[in-house]
């Protein structure tokens, strides 16, 4: 099986026939012909809407090829794909299709309805399925947007297409003419112009989203012209390549750590290299605290991530050994386990490449790894604390970096009064749950609709989607995440945090700007900035925010302290 890092594929396969094909199907998407770039360049609708698209992804499934005598349906219920325009190609994989003659492909956008219904978090780390793969899941309201289309049109104006629940499930079949024996690939384009032509107008004042629900016409309208988007670009026989194999050796010194899980959570992608052992978990939570790591011995990675603050640091803007303060709040540390970038501008893919960072940080500890190694190696306890987590007592910068990442893996948080009431175990009171209906509902009145619309960029079990967004906060100078990309489209991003614990972690955004959730909430109602990169879902809402009454404002803030977990809580006087 192969399939590219920008697809990703658990499939279980049928039992092969005498004689079956693997079929590898490539995706490019196109405007008029053109590639599209997300986020790219404006293009223009038949319309004459100029349109700019920051997201195109969606799931396919079941996947089926049909003989020209329609005798023949080969079907695969148990296949799933998650698909991101982001990427050039999208490739996919599809194994043990009967060998023969076929005249038509088809497939479905969205899984079937048992799927959809069923639990998200049952799903392996890099299954399509798995929301922290495709962000695609209404959790915790249940079932999946398999189809989300956002970007912004003329005049910064932003739209928000999410197709959803069983009703709006959409088959695409496409003609093509081919014979099956080995192995084959199948160029398909999706042509996103086909969803702008014709009337109504999408994006206007009063077409700028779509949530599926019942009735609403540019759900139907949206259904309709998605099952036209596919073509067959080429068809390509070739013989299939064996995969290699290679064997990884994994570390087994030390006793497994027992990772626990809640209900309501997926299953997180740990260290396969280095499995998670007490003894590793316990050398990186003392080397947390350990003020070695300082160039001057005065500081900790504990002394800006407060465990009474979940890990946070109470100060706008942390202050290193040299007595300067840093240019960023020092977010919470907790539910790193399923995050996959770090920094609020995602400059670091891994916790092993995060950890060490602030210890070079001339704003912070500014110490040489080095030299850290050096210090811990002449100490009496450390070598041997090393040694039982490793093997040896040899102390390196590799190895800092493993047991203090195992250490921040274990940093869980799931038992909040919003855990405990889902659990049954507590209710809400009535105005916690006027909160909860507010952050899950969209801001549509074109459907009668004045929620908060928190969920977009606040959604999941974690209330994060771990993904990067331009809030229209007023500019201070820090470009966020164009800094690392080089993108214009980027800036002024900065990774949404979790709301886990909000209550314990102010104050609030990337710089510390807002003392309390009050302030923060006011910003989303009455001080969202127009620019370039304002992400569409806070777009498409009127200048300069969703209009809130100050009795929806405070039960906003009373849902969002219930998703304080208390073992992270100060200690009371």
């Amino acid at each position: 099986m192969r399939f590219s890092s920008s697809i990703l594929l658990c499939l279980l396969l049928l039992p092969l026939l005498t004689e079956a094909a693997t079929v590898r199907l490539e995706i490019r998407h196109l405007w008029e012909g053109e590639p599209l770039e997300l986020p790219g360049s404006a293009v223009t609708t038949a319309a004459a809407e100029q349109l700019r698209y920051t997201r195109l992804a969606y799931l396919l499934s079941e996947p089926g090829f049909v003989s020209a005598s329609e005798e023949k349906t080969v079907v695969r219920k148990d296949w799933n794909a998650f698909v991101n325009a982001e990427n050039t190609v999208s490739e996919l994989s599809l194994e043990g299709v009967p060998s023969g003659e076929y005249a038509r492909l088809q497939f479905f956008i969205g899984p079937d309805p048992a799927t959809d219904e069923s639990d998200p978090n049952q799903y392996p780390p890099r299954h399509p399925l798995n929301p922290l793969v495709n962000n695609l899941h209404w959790t915790p309201q249940g079932g999946y947007i398999y189809f989300a289309l956002e970007g912004k049109a003329e005049g910064g104006l932003g739209f928000s297409y999410h197709l959803g629940t069983g009703r709006n499930r959409v088959l695409c079949e496409i003609p093509l003419r081919i014979r099956l024996e080995d192995a084959a690939t199948i160029s398909i384009d999706f042509h996103l112009d086909r969803l702008f032509q014709g009337a109504p107008s999408w994006a206007t004042q009063t077409q700028t989203s779509t949530h599926s629900r019942e009735g609403d016409p540019v759900a139907s309208l949206l259904k309709k012209r998605l099952s036209t988007v596919f073509t067959i670009r080429e068809i390509r026989q070739s013989v299939e390549v064996p995969e290699i194999k290679h064997e990884v050796t994994l570390d087994q010194v030390g006793t497994p750590y027992s990772f626990r899980l809640k209900n309501g959570f997926p299953i997180p992608e740990l260290p396969s290299d280095y499995p998670l052992t007490n003894e590793r978990v316990e050398l990186g939570e003392r080397l947390f605290h350990e003020t070695l790591l300082s160039r001057n011995e005065s500081i900790s990675c504990a002394s800006c991530h407060q465990s009474e603050h979940a890990f946070s640091d109470p100060r706008p803007l942390s202050m290193g050994v040299s007595g300067e303060t840093g240019t960023r709040n020092s977010m919470s540390l907790l539910n790193l386990a399923w995050k996959n970038s770090f920094f609020w501008d995602g400059r670091k893919k891994s916790l092993r490449e995060q950890v060490l960072e602030p210890i070079e940080n001339p704003f912070e500890m500014n110490e040489s790894i080095e030299n850290v190694a050096k210090k811990l190696a002449g100490d009496p306890n450390y070598p041997g604390l090393f040694a039982e987590a490793f093997g040896s007592r040899e102390v390196s910068g590799e190895r800092i970096a493993i047991a203090m990442e195992q250490f921040l893996l274990t940093l869980t948080s799931f038992d909040s009064k919003f855990d405990q009431a889902r659990r049954g175990e507590t209710t809400l009171t009535q105005q916690e749950q006027r909160g909860l209906e507010l952050f899950m509902t969209e801001f549509d009145p074109r459907r009668g609709l004045h929620g908060a619309d928190c969920f977009h960029c606040h959604g999941g079990p974690f209330f994060t989607l771990h993904q990067f967004h331009n809030n229209g906060l007023v500019s201070t100078g820090d470009i966020g995440l164009e800094g690392v990309t080089s993108k214009e489209t980027d800036r002024g991003k900065f990774v949404s945090p979790s709301l886990r614990n909000i209550a314990l972690s102010a104050p609030y955004m990337h710089d510390g700007r807002f003392e309390t959730l009050e302030e923060v909430i006011d910003h989303y109602t009455s001080g969202v900035r127009r620019s370039g990169s304002l992400d569409p879902n806070l777009a498409k809402h009127p200048e300069p925010g969703i209009p809130l009454p100050e009795e929806d404002k405070i039960a906003l803030v009373a849902f969002l302290q219930t998703l304080t977990d208390e073992q992270f809580a100060p200690p009371l006087p």
